[in-house]
């Protein structure tokens, strides 16, 4: 599969948001279906009724007194795809859509980065296989930072470094007060990606967040790292340890959101992942490259744990996990390189190197 590579630019939100509509309308609708769907499996296998258009408007309304400007770019995503607004908004809000519809969590991200001399690292980012097609790279200029990296069709931002310096790493957590209503942590990334232009300001932005769902965002820079664990309980910051080495799986690492602890109890394979991870990096000088993180990342179940997820043959939709991009980040070079698979299948060849765009001035 040829991964699009999507450029956006413009000053204006409401035109940079109707270019990206326009250019990918065909792909929203089809990743709109398929997470319609997955709404539905997970509502209905929980026993519960989901108002999705509902849902999602409520985000819009919180992200609207957060950051306007993002309600702009998505009612632009709308007019220039031809769906309804609550659409796009649903698929920027499907983390907490889905937190609503108690759908499992099986699966997911693995992050690993080591800051000293040379700060470098990276994640899994696994999802539905079901939908491999509906992600793409992206390059987007004319907000106050151009920035790149990977998102799925009609989301803004998720996994990237902007043209400061400020990186971007995207694990899912669970809380059991998680819910919608709150400011989307797709947009969070989002305006993290387009707006921090130091390591504070990425942190205060993400700490800030009026979020109603879990996710913990690590910020990499040259100089410092930080896992930041968002959830409607607050906000916690864990750091580096003393060898430079911070790993996150799918649980809370801070105490305090720990005592809320959803994810952990229901799918323990995250504590697996961490375990597996953590005791391989302790010792090690760091990482050199890319290919250094795969092999890393390279643990499957006869290893101790699935970090490098493949999805079974068959399985209704919502159980078939899979690693869909391995991604390294050097916030000194400002650069991200992505593999489109799992770390298993990373050679020198599968990389493709992305740096930002700069703002115009």
């Amino acid at each position: 599969m040829s991964r699009e590579h999507l450029r956006v630019e413009g000053a204006d939100p409401r035109r940079r948001g109707h270019d990206r509509g326009r250019r990918t309308g065909a792909e929203i609708v089809r990743a709109w279906g398929t997470y319609s769907e997955l709404f539905e499996t997970a509502a209905t296998a929980a026993g519960v009724k989901v108002d999705v258009p509902a849902l999602a408007l409520g985000t819009v309304s919180a992200t609207r007194a957060w950051a306007p400007e993002l309600v702009a770019e998505m009612e632009g995503v709308a007019e220039g795809a031809g769906v309804p607004l609550w659409m796009v908004a649903a698929l920027n809000a499907r983390t907490e859509i889905l937190a609503v519809a108690g759908a499992p969590r099986a699966g997911e991200c693995s992050t690993v980065v080591h800051t000293g001399t040379r700060t470098l690292g990276g994640q899994t980012w696994d999802w539905h296989e079901e939908l491999a097609g509906a992600w793409h790279i992206q390059s987007v200029s004319g907000d106050a930072l151009g920035f790149t990296g990977i998102t799925e069709y009609g989301i803004l931002g998720k996994i990237g470094v902007n043209e400061a310096g400020v990186g971007v790493l995207f694990n899912i957590l669970g809380h059991e007060d998680d819910g919608a209503g709150g400011v989307p942590v797709h947009l969070v990334a989002r305006r993290v990606l387009g707006g921090a232009a130091s390591f504070a300001e990425a942190v205060s932005i993400v700490s800030d967040a009026p979020v109603s769902a879990s996710t913990v965002m690590t910020i990499v820079t040259a100089g410092q790292v930080a896992a930041v664990e968002l959830s409607p309980a607050g906000a916690a910051t864990v750091r580096p340890d003393e060898e430079g080495w911070l790993v996150h799986t799918n649980h809370f690492l801070d105490p305090v959101p720990a005592a809320g602890e959803l994810r952990g109890r229901l799918e323990p394979e995250t504590y697996d992942r961490f375990r597996v991870l953590d005791g391989q990096v302790h010792g090690r000088r760091g990482l050199d490259g890319a290919g250094d993180l795969a092999a890393l990342l390279n643990v499957h179940p006869d290893g101790g744990a699935e970090v490098c997820c493949h999805a079974p043959p068959s399985g209704r939709l919502g159980t078939r996990w899979a690693t869909l991009a391995t991604i390294a980040v050097d916030p000194a070079a400002r650069r991200l390189q992505v593999h489109d698979g799992g770390p298993c299948s990373a050679n020198p060849s599968t990389w493709t190197t992305l740096t930002p765009p700069r703002t115009k001035n």
